[in-house]
């Protein structure tokens, strides 16, 4: 059987916990095989986030290019963008219709630590990838930004995630951590207009830098397996669970996760 190919496009975490680096690690613990397109590289540890650097999106595309037309690719999983020129040629290489529709958008703006990563003319250009994805996985402030609201109410949360995936055309994973109470709900909203709900308890952390990018990831290697969209969300959020118990408690600030699970298979870990 040929080993799931995963193409990410995103930016460059020099801390090492989110980003392309935990992107290939969440990869490679599913079973897949990460190639990346790296769209910035940044210059941030726990605390923050001290500079961005955009990479020329002709060199982003020609990464894209490059491993398609070698290797293959059965999903991609979009994160950091890195500018509204970036956004643009990734969408445009996207349409050429050399890539599967296997694609998971996590429309990355604002980092664990708050530094904001992208700009209103960025998030005006994800629209077109948006509705080219399979799915998009907006957190709740994310979503609100998406749909052009302040913040969203979480009594609103499913039938504004329902009016955007109509809009789109695509399903819409509404993660839930922003959202107050002791358990954290995620709702995908489908393209049917269908709703499955995963609930888990809160854990109470600062290591959590890189939960988004990792569930994106395990979503796309689900995908790039055959899973159908439900199972390889359910799988995804007990990998960042795993991960989350096994964070390794490095740095003073927004801690990294723990992808290696402490070096235990994930089918060895509780709900693998």
């Amino acid at each position: 059987m040929t080993i799931a190919r995963v193409l990410i496009v995103a930016g460059s975490d020099s801390g090492g916990g989110a980003g392309i680096q935990a992107d290939i690690r969440t990869v490679t613990m599913l079973g897949g095989h990460a190639m990346t397109a790296i769209t910035a590289l940044t210059a941030q540890n726990t605390l923050g986030v001290e500079a961005v650097m955009p990479v020329a999106p002709a060199f982003v595309v020609q990464q894209m290019a490059c491993v398609t037309e070698d290797i293959g690719v059965d999903a991609v999983k979009i994160g950091m963008l890195g500018g509204e020129a970036i956004a643009a040629a990734v969408a445009e290489e996207l349409a050429t219709g050399l890539y599967p529709p296997a694609i998971v958008f996590d429309p990355v703006m604002v980092a664990t630590s708050g530094a904001i990563l992208a700009d209103q003319r960025t998030v005006d250009a994800m629209d077109r990838l948006a509705r080219m994805s399979r799915v998009v996985t907006p957190n709740l402030p994310e979503l609100a930004v998406l749909c052009g609201r302040d913040t969203i109410d979480p009594d609103d949360i499913e039938a504004i995630a329902g009016d955007y995936a109509a809009t789109i055309g695509a399903a819409v994973l509404a993660k839930g951590g922003h959202a107050p109470g002791d358990m954290v709900i995620d709702r995908l909203i489908d393209i049917d207009g269908t709703v499955r709900r995963w609930a888990s308890p809160r854990v109470d952390t600062r290591h959590s830098h890189g939960t988004g990018c990792t569930l994106a990831s395990a979503i796309a290697t689900g995908l790039a397996q055959g899973l159908d969209l439900g199972d390889a969300i359910g799988r995804g959020i007990t990998f960042v669970r795993a991960a989350i118990d096994a964070a390794p408690g490095l740095g003073a600030g927004h801690g990294p996760i723990g992808h290696t699970l402490g070096r235990r298979p994930f089918d060895e870990c509780p709900g693998g």
